[in-house]
Formats: C-alpha cells, sequence, structure tokens
C-alpha cells in the first residue's frame, strides 16, 4: 500500500499527526490517546497497515462489523 494512501485512511478516521521522526512519523487517535508509528517509506505493507489501523486509528476495509 501506498504511505499516501495510509495517511490518508488515517485522517478520514480522526488521526492526527502527532511529530515526526527520522525513520517513523507518530500518529495519534486524539479519541483514545492512542498512538501509532507509521515508517517513512513510499510502499507499507499491507499487513502492517492493516496493523496500524487496527491498533491506532480505526478499521481497515469497507465494513467495521462482521454480519454473521
Amino acid at each position: 500500500m501506498k504511505r499516501e494512501g495510509l495517511l490518508r485512511h488515517l485522517r478520514r478516521y480522526g488521526c492526527v499527526l502527532r511529530r515526526e521522526g527520522k525513520e517513523h512519523t507518530l500518529w495519534e487517535n486524539p479519541q483514545t490517546g492512542h498512538a501509532e508509528a507509521v515508517p517513512r517509506h513510499s510502499e507499507i505493507a499491507n499487513l502492517l497497515a492493516k496493523k496500524i489501523c487496527r491498533r491506532g486509528c480505526g478499521y481497515f476495509g469497507t465494513t467495521a462489523h462482521s454480519t454473521g
């Protein structure tokens, strides 16, 4: 996944940029106070992107709830 796509997703779910680092950017969810580090690579592995979204700032994917 492209880094910009992940950052767009984080912003959409209410996360804000907390600080810039040399190798990572720290994004925080103000509602929960949880912060998650996002690597500064142009491509981020899909599994890592999903983990960042689940742990930090909103759900990843089209649905947040299972129907079964």
